[in-house]
């Protein structure tokens, strides 16, 4: 029978069945090919056990990947939403990664700016400011006192939600679902870092046409299997100049004629934005030349 995958614990699953009863289950064979939000054909093989035999075709999927693994995400989604908080500080480097991956892969995202009872939140939100003159959304809530602002964007949809460890995505998970089921960690003030509270991605439905993805904290997000040209198209303001650079092979790094360094140097790119591309894009020649082994 039809089932959708609610929980990717590694090797084993939850799905959910047409009844929308929860069982455990297993992938046929040693195939590691599924991912939370996957729709699958599954076999009962006890009264509350299940194997998968198949996954169904995709509308899309988000995934990461450095030289050294690739993790799945979450598939079939309507949209992802990129939680970010002044404290502790955040990577700006590892939000318009987490942006380039879902715009590669078709998936609309929104940026919410936790935490904002903090002294610290309007400095945040001015460092990424100019993410919404791109046309980028950026909300702001704080999950500890108030997170109605957060259900309508939700409503009605499937949405992942990602985020650095201590941006308080587990609280935001509880409180949305209105019981434990993330258990919340509290940052290290010393290593400014927030520690990993979930292991696993889960699905859970706020209502029946409603859906949230946890999925793991995270310090780091890999583009490894993106092509140079994915990454620029993954760049939404780059692409009112896609045709007009002088060579047709041109990488948007130093070659004469480029339409997009010189309308970045017009101000109609941001700065951020090309120095984020350009440092990418040479850290990832470096990486294929110094490890030619990587398959990407």
């Amino acid at each position: 029978m039809k089932a959708l995958v609610t929980g990717d614990f590694g090797r084993e699953y939850l799905v959910m069945l047409p009844d929308r009863t929860e069982v455990m289950a297993s992938r046929k064979g040693k195939k590691h090919d599924v991912t939370c939000g996957d729709e699958v054909i599954v076999s009962m093989t006890g009264p509350k056990a299940a194997r998968i035999d198949e996954v169904l075709p995709r509308r899309n999927v988000l995934f990461r990947k450095d030289a050294w693994r690739e993790k799945t995400l979450a598939a079939n989604l309507d949209q992802a939403v990129i939680i970010v908080a002044p404290r502790p500080s955040f990577s700006t480097t590892f939000l318009n990664l987490c942006l380039v991956a879902c715009d590669a892969a078709g998936i609309p995202a929104t940026i919410m700016l936790n935490k904002k009872d903090l002294p610290e939140f309007e400095a945040a939100y001015e460092s990424i400011r100019y993410l919404e003159r791109i046309g980028y959304t950026i909300m702001s809530m704080s999950a500890k006192f108030d997170i109605e602002p957060l259900r309508p964007v939700l409503a009605g949809k499937k949405t992942l939600l990602v985020g650095e460890s201590g941006m308080g995505k587990s609280r935001t998970v509880n409180n949305l679902v209105m019981r434990d089921v993330a258990k919340e960690g509290e940052f290290s003030e010393a290593l400014d870092a927030g520690k990993h509270t979930t292991t696993y991605t889960r699905l859970y439905w706020l209502d029946k046409d409603t859906a949230i993805i946890d999925s793991p904290g995270m310090q780091s997000f890999g583009l490894f299997h993106l092509e140079d040209d994915d990454i620029a198209y993954a760049m939404p303001e780059f692409r009112n100049y896609f045709g007009e650079c002088k060579f047709n092979d041109c990488a948007h790094m130093d070659e004469p004629g480029c339409a997009i360094i010189a309308a970045a140097e017009m101000g109609k790119i941001e700065p951020q934005r090309m120095a984020f591309y350009q440092a990418l894009i040479e850290q990832l020649r470096e990486l294929r030349i110094s490890h030619p082994e990587w398959k990407r």
